[in-house]
């Protein structure tokens, strides 16, 4: 489920002891549906097998999307997000400006990269958590706004 989060540490006794001490002092506990849905995760690979086809699926029509709109954006290897570089012609707006111009104009929302700090300026992340059908509907409003 996007936006639930869970992970686990393994190596270096001493490191993850150091880790584990560290951690506690800023986690007070995860949501017990999540501490489940990780269990559940864990002893039965073929669903998180089915869960990365299914956002493999969804990043391949965004990728193959965009770039026949003339939007050229690299497929990342492991994420439920694509990070893209404004098209060249918006670049000069900056990906807050651009961002809420697909809104407005397009119907479309994506993240603007300047607000994961400097170094995303110049990007947008789409986040890959809606079906192939309405990802093509996105890409239609994406279009339209940028040939317009």
């Amino acid at each position: 489920m996007a936006g639930w989060r869970i992970g686990f540490a393994v190596g270096n006794r001493k490191i993850i002891s150091a880790l584990g001490k560290l951690k506690s002092y800023y986690d007070y506990g995860i949501f017990t549906p999540i501490q489940v849905a990780g269990i559940i995760a864990l002893e039965n690979p073929y669903l998180t097998r089915k869960t990365v086809e299914l956002y493999q699926k969804r990043r391949d029509v965004l990728v193959q999307s965009l770039k026949r709109i003339g939007w050229e954006v690299s497929p990342p290897r492991a994420t439920l997000y694509i990070w893209a570089p404004l098209p060249e012609k918006f670049r000069k707006m900056g990906s807050m400006k651009f961002s809420l111009m697909l809104l407005k104009k397009g119907d479309v929302a994506l993240s603007p990269g300047i607000g994961y700090g400097k170094y995303g300026e110049g990007y947008v992340r789409f986040a890959l958590v809606e079906n192939e059908q309405r990802i093509r509907q996105a890409v239609r409003g994406i279009k339209k706004v940028l040939e317009a």
